[in-house]
């Protein structure tokens, strides 16, 4: 008897086990997304207090690098995701477009904390703060706080990833559709 015939295999993922005969069908749309998703390499561009936040996350306690976030890249040809965390001044924000502009295609944002988002505390009092990321580059996902939370730059992460995954563009990102 062939090792096919065999009913009593000791492999039981064997592909004449399998109903179907074996063939696996997906569309090569959602393995992308799926593999897209899982691999995403953050570029931090922390300028204020949201950086040690962004560290914590980093870190063994909330460890980001088990939701495929392990790869922290410090040039932006190498990543997928840019994370502002702090003010952006008037002098840094032509950096931040130029760091945005050699990311690679798919490329997503992350703004991280009041400063990043709208200008925070320090927008009333100086004329030197840039009102919000959303002025100089289009961020795909906010995180409230001044600084936020660990918890919250995770569920941002993890919201982005679904997000990537459920097959959105990045246009329908910022817009919010779903």
């Amino acid at each position: 008897m062939s090792k096919t015939q065999d009913s009593k295999s000791n492999f039981p993922g064997e592909v004449h086990d399998l109903p179907g005969g074996g063939i696996v069908l997906s569309k090569l749309d959602d393995v992308i997304n799926w593999a897209r998703s899982n691999s995403l390499w953050p570029l931090t561009f922390a300028t204020s207090c949201c950086g040690i936040e962004y560290m914590a996350v980093a870190g063994a306690r909330y460890d980001f690098s088990r939701f495929g976030f392990e790869v922290a890249r410090a040039t932006p040809r190498q990543a997928d995701v840019i994370i502002i965390a702090g003010t952006i001044v008037n002098k840094m924000a032509p950096v931040l477009k130029r760091l945005y502009d050699q990311m690679a295609d798919p490329k997503y944002v992350i703004a991280m904390g009041a400063c990043a988002i709208s200008g925070g505390p320090f927008f009333y009092n100086t004329y030197s703060v840039v009102k919000g990321a959303d002025h100089v580059i289009p961020v795909d996902v906010y995180v409230a706080g001044c600084p936020p939370r660990p918890e919250a730059l995770l569920h941002a992460l993890i919201s982005l990833q679904q997000k990537i995954k459920s097959g959105l563009t990045r246009e329908q990102i910022r817009k919010g559709k779903d």
